[in-house]
C-alpha cells in the first residue's frame, strides 16, 4: 500500500478504482483491519492500494466525513463510492470489493 501523504494527494483523481484505507498508528483495531487488507491486496493486485494517517490529514477526515477509523474509503471516477467502518474478515472486504 503507497502511503497517501498531504503533499501527493493529486494519487486520488482519475478514473480508476482506488482504495484508501484511513487510520491512526495508536488504534489496535486499525492494525488488525491493516493486516487483513494486506490479504485482500494481494487478492485483488489489479487495484490501486492506498493508505493514510489521518493524524497528518484532518482536512482528508473532514472532506470524506469520516466517524472514525479504521476506514476504507472506495473512490472510482474522483467520487466516493462506498465507505467500510466494520472490517469483519478477510473474505468479507473480498465479497464487498471485488466488483468495485
Amino acid at each position: 500500500m503507497q502511503e497517501l501523504l498531504e503533499n501527493n494527494r493529486e494519487i486520488l483523481l482519475g478514473e480508476d478504482t482506488k482504495f484508501l484505507y484511513l487510520y491512526t498508528p495508536l488504534c489496535g483495531t486499525c492494525q488488525v483491519a491493516g493486516k487483513m487488507l494486506s490479504v485482500v491486496e494481494q487478492l485483488l493486485p489489479n487495484f490501486q492500494w492506498l493508505k493514510a494517517d489521518l493524524n497528518y490529514l484532518p482536512s482528508l477526515a473532514e472532506e470524506y466525513t469520516i466517524e472514525s477509523v479504521p476506514c476504507l474509503l472506495v473512490l472510482k471516477n474522483n467520487q466516493l463510492i462506498k465507505k467500510i467502518y466494520a472490517f469483519q474478515s478477510v473474505p468479507f472486504l473480498y465479497e464487498n470489493l471485488k466488483n468495485s
